[in-house]
């Protein structure tokens, strides 16, 4: 039997803290879909296709990981793909609340897809897709914190915003 899992989330856009999940998770299971949700609540930075082309391009030395957008249920696509499992990161405690939440939720639609959750490395642990937007959006340099072509990216979504002359959404100030 093949072990099948999925790494949900937006990854808008995706980072190393993703790449270290993804790459620890694709060591575990034989085949790691990353799906990429395609209608978050959320202020997007990049479209569905643009950041499946981002995690793609950041995941491409991994064999037996497929990136795939997706726009249902995380478990009804879990079961699409014949995953046994979804991969979750956690790098605060305040992550811990959310995804056990979500983890009973799901275990109450689908019984039988497991829940699993890897701890990410120190390395990444303030790494989130919010903060890696800001800091790009204010010109600072965040090439520590993303592969190289999603840093690029960044910058040119920069760009293309300064000239326009768009506000930069703050997650570092809170009221």
């Amino acid at each position: 039997m093949r072990h099948v899992a999925i790494y949900p989330g937006t990854f808008d856009p995706i980072h190393l803290g993703h790449v270290d999940i993804a790459t620890r998770a694709s060591a575990i299971f034989d085949e790691l879909v990353v799906a990429v949700y395609n209608r978050p609540a959320k202020n997007l930075l990049f479209t569905v296709e643009e950041r499946v082309a981002l995690a793609r391009e950041a995941l491409r030395d991994l064999p037996n990981v497929r990136v795939m957008p997706y726009g249902c249920l995380t478990v009804d696509f879990a079961d699409r793909v014949g995953a046994q499992a979804i991969v979750r990161g956690l790098r605060v405690i305040s992550d811990f609340e959310l995804e056990y939440q979500m983890a009973l939720t799901n275990r109450q639609l689908a019984p039988k897809i497991e829940f699993v959750c890897l701890m990410t490395r120190q390395a990444h642990a303030f790494l989130s897709s919010s903060i890696v937007k800001e800091i790009a959006l204010l010109g600072g340099d965040v090439s520590a914190m993303v592969p190289p072509h999603v840093a690029a990216a960044l910058e040119e979504r920069r760009q293309a915003r300064d000239e326009k002359r768009e506000p930069v959404p703050l997650v570092s100030l809170r009221d």
